[in-house]
């Protein structure tokens, strides 16, 4: 061996780390079968957009069910209506902040 040599061999890599290799990829996809587990996508961020829709729907119009509710109850129409709608929007789009500060993964 010279002095500079690393002592590697140049030409490509060894056979046996090739085929330890497909053995391994073979062993874990047998596994894989075998236990059920297959390696799914993430869905977070599918569930994150079915959050933000239904933070859209369900703050308004729940602000506004209790505010008519409210209304009709108290005799105030339409102030408690908009009042509470006006709430329940404030308070769908600071949890659709929330949900947007999340990392889908």
């Amino acid at each position: 061996m010279a002095a500079g040599d690393p002592g590697q061999d140049p030409t490509g890599g060894d056979d046996r780390l090739t085929s330890l290799d497909e053995r391994l990829k073979q062993a874990r996809h047998a596994e894989s079968i075998r236990t059920g587990k297959t390696e799914r996508p993430s869905t977070k961020g599918y569930s994150q957009g079915n959050r933000v829709l239904a933070e859209l729907i369900a703050g308004p119009s729940g602000g506004a069910l209790v505010g008519w509710l409210l209304d009709r109850w108290l005799n105030t129409a339409p102030w408690g209506l908009l009042v509470l709608m006006v709430l329940g929007i404030g308070v769908a789009f600071r949890n659709i902040i929330r949900i947007s500060n999340e990392r889908p993964e």
